[in-house]
């Protein structure tokens, strides 16, 4: 049963490009369900420059010329600067050459541009977030009147068990936990894709036989930077298949039956010697909150790679650099 909305979302993808974050990119603009409105960059892989670099190199590798990418925050609220070079290497997007960047940067950076388009819209907008909250957290600080312009925040981010980069903290909110814990408390509708969700998105060797079956300039890069990313988390995480954490999050908006979901309040903590930028998630109810989040919990793997292959496959029909 097709589940995808009547009309096409629209979509403004902040991210930072990033192995996984590429593959949300290419399944946010393929997929009819979506109508990507922006894609903007935040430091967290990578450092900025080189973000917002790979998100322009992406974009020309698909095909897609026409897509609007602006960077946005070189380091976290507090002023901290975190990257992984151990599982993305030194330019945030290791493992196969791609094109120089024939997509532009925008003139405005990602906080004003994402204001704009929030207040130009006809309809209130989906924010997908795959990278820290950097960006969202400044948006909703300086443009408040925004807030209703935006249909919910999805964001993949978090555990509700143990983490990637501390025993206890998922990667993107470990970068900036107050950025994280200002969306939080937003108000607005948020949908969480925790590692919970995401460990379930395997690159197996299934999957790249069916990358390589397409054919074409696209899926064989695509296929030589996912087995760079194999490599790193063979080797840090001891797993012989790779999470491909971030699409997960565009799935969930286009097919939301492709993960299941419970309500749960959800909080961050800031201060913890062992605990800074857990998500500490209610999945019992024994704090007495109100729930804030809805936390995805199970992912469809199947149909999830379904979508996410489908889309690889349109973008290298409708002719990406030496597509088949």
């Amino acid at each position: 049963m097709d589940l995808s909305p009547a009309s096409p979302v629209p979509l403004l993808l902040d991210c930072d490009p990033g192995h996984d974050d590429m593959f949300a990119i290419l399944l946010a603009a393929a997929h009819p369900a979506v109508d990507l409105l922006a894609v903007t960059t935040v430091a967290g892989n990578g450092p900025l420059e080189a973000v917002t670099l790979n998100a322009r190199k992406i974009c020309t590798l698909a095909g897609l010329d026409g897509t609007v990418v602006a960077a946005g925050a070189d380091r976290a609220l507090r002023g901290d600067r975190r990257t992984a070079p151990d599982i993305h290497g030194e330019t945030g997007l290791d493992g196969a050459p791609l094109p120089e960047p024939a997509v532009p940067l925008a003139d405005e950076d990602a906080v004003t541009l994402m204001a704009r388009l929030l207040a130009e819209s006809d309809r209130p907008v989906t924010i997908a977030a795959t990278g820290p909250l950097t960006n969202v957290a400044t948006l909703l600080e300086r443009h408040p009147e925004v807030k209703e312009r935006i249909e919910r925040i999805v964001f993949m981010g978090g555990s509700a068990g143990r983490g990637n980069t501390t025993p206890l903290a998922e990667f993107n909110v470990h970068t900036d936990p107050e950025a994280a814990d200002r969306v939080l408390r937003s108000g607005l509708p948020l949908l969480m894709c925790g590692l919970d969700v995401t460990h379930q998105a395997l690159a197996t060797p299934e999957i790249f036989d069916r990358l390589h079956a397409i054919g074409g300039l696209l899926p064989a890069t695509l296929g030589g930077l996912l087995r760079f990313f194999a490599g790193a988390y063979e080797k840090v995480y001891d797993m012989p298949a790779p999470p491909v954490h971030d699409p997960v999050a565009i799935a969930a908006i286009i097919e939301p039956a492709v993960v299941r979901l419970v309500d749960a309040p959800v909080a961050v903590e800031l201060a913890g010697e062992h605990t800074r930028g857990a998500t500490v998630v209610d999945l019992h109810g024994v704090t007495g909150a109100e729930p804030n989040v809805q936390v995805a919990l199970d992912l469809d793997a199947d149909r999830f790679w379904d979508l996410m292959l489908d889309a690889i496959r349109t973008l290298t029909d409708r002719g990406a650099l030496g597509g088949a």
